[in-house]
């Protein structure tokens, strides 16, 4: 009898080591396979375990591209670091904040030692302003005044940043007497307004403003203004498909813009249609053979250069995730989406590249090739047109 209940002793301690084994197998085996292949092998629903954690909009019928794009970028800029220990886990979210919030908190509970995202303004308000108990790069600019929190930091592609660049960039080429052409949506009407703030800051005049409008009267009327030598320059606050409806009617006047004007479409018929606009841009499209840029691979997104900006935002945002867990204090990176600077508040300023697009089909990069113009003369200002949108 003795005999027998130690054998069902030895069976089941055996049963106890076997399983055991398996279990510590099985977790080898799926911490290998994230490590190795992050973007598909997600740890399953109940495994807690130190991760970097990317908060994006995947499942979202609206901005799941967006997300995509942004998630390969950094996990292609992840593949091959021999430093990289900790495996990268995807939640999707939305354009919910309470959502966002909970899956921030899903994400702390079960190990993440790092968060990246989200990427939606109202998510990565309502995560600012929950406790960041890691740290944490969102990628995008928060609403209203940010909160002071130690572990946050914001990292974004912000359109008006560019404005104000180009602002500086016309200063320095020596323009000091500007009209500025606007479209009508709030975004382009933001670009106007950090342009104008920044180019006065720095002791320009804004001549006059005048608003897209493609009706012949008024782009009569923008081809005299242009004549008349009371300003030395134009910045467009428009996008590529309404630049090209005004900038016949602009020359002689130096044209300025932001990357909106730049579609990466290289064809020479896009290229003349915008020729001569010079404008600021991040160097992931407009500096391919930058050695920072060259050493990451690219993605076909047929022409799309929103995607390939979102990206080449993935990249950047994994550059700094390394920081981070590194826990560098001062950082300065020469990334694909410009050179990035943490500042005093964890707010990454990013400086971007100038370029030129000429007439055909590459842009010129670096210094204007002609000298600046001198300040124009004060001279009647005139008068600008009634505030209309544009056309549909």
């Amino acid at each position: 009898m003795k005999r027998k209940s130690d054998c069902i002793r030895v069976r089941a301690a055996q049963r106890t080591t076997l399983r055991a084994a398996l279990l510590y197998g099985a977790l080898c085996v799926l911490a290998s396979a994230l490590a190795n292949n992050p973007v598909r092998a997600q740890m399953p629903f109940g495994v807690d375990a130190p991760h970097i954690a990317l908060l994006l909009p995947i499942d979202s019928s609206v901005y799941r591209r967006h997300a995509e794009a942004l998630r390969d970028g950094f996990l292609a800029a992840s593949k091959g670091r021999a430093q990289q220990k900790l495996p990268i886990r995807v939640y999707a979210v939305g354009d919910d904040s309470k959502q966002a919030v909970t899956h921030y908190q899903q994400a702390l509970q079960t190990g993440a030692r790092l968060v990246v995202g989200p990427m939606l303004r109202g998510p990565v308000t309502a995560v600012a302003a929950s406790d960041v108990a890691v740290p944490t790069l969102v990628l995008n600019m928060p609403e209203g005044n940010v909160p002071n929190r130690a572990n946050l930091y914001v990292l974004s592609l912000q359109i008006e940043n560019e404005a104000r660049q180009a602002a500086r960039l016309a200063w320095r080429d020596g323009r000091r007497n500007a009209y500025t052409v606007h479209g009508d949506t709030p975004l382009l009407k933001r670009v106007h307004l950090s342009f104008v703030d920044e180019f006065t800051k720095l002791g320009g005049k804004h001549v006059a403003d005048f608003a897209h409008n493609t009706s012949p009267a008024e782009l009569t009327r923008l081809r005299q203004a242009a004549e008349l030598k009371v300003a030395d320059m134009v910045f467009l606050a428009l996008d590529a498909r309404r630049a090209r409806t005004v900038r016949a009617y602009l020359d002689p006047l130096a044209i300025y813009a932001t990357s909106q004007i730049y579609t990466a479409d290289r064809s020479p018929a896009a290229a003349l249609e915008l020729a001569g606009i010079r404008f600021v841009d991040m160097p992931w499209l407009v500096q391919p053979d930058h050695p920072a840029v060259v050493i990451y691979p690219r993605q076909d997104f047929g022409g799309d250069a929103d995607l390939d900006r979102l990206y080449a935002l993935g990249i950047d945002a994994w550059r700094i995730s390394e920081a981070l867990l590194a826990r560098q204090g001062d950082i300065v990176i020469d990334g694909v989406t410009g050179k990035l600077t943490l500042g005093r508040d964890r707010f990454f300023s990013r400086e971007l590249t100038s370029a030129r697009i000429a007439d055909g089909p590459a842009p010129l990069f670096g210094p204007p090739t002609s000298t600046p113009a001198p300040a124009a003369p004060a001279a009647p200002v005139p008068p600008a047109p009634p505030a209309r949108g544009p056309l549909k």
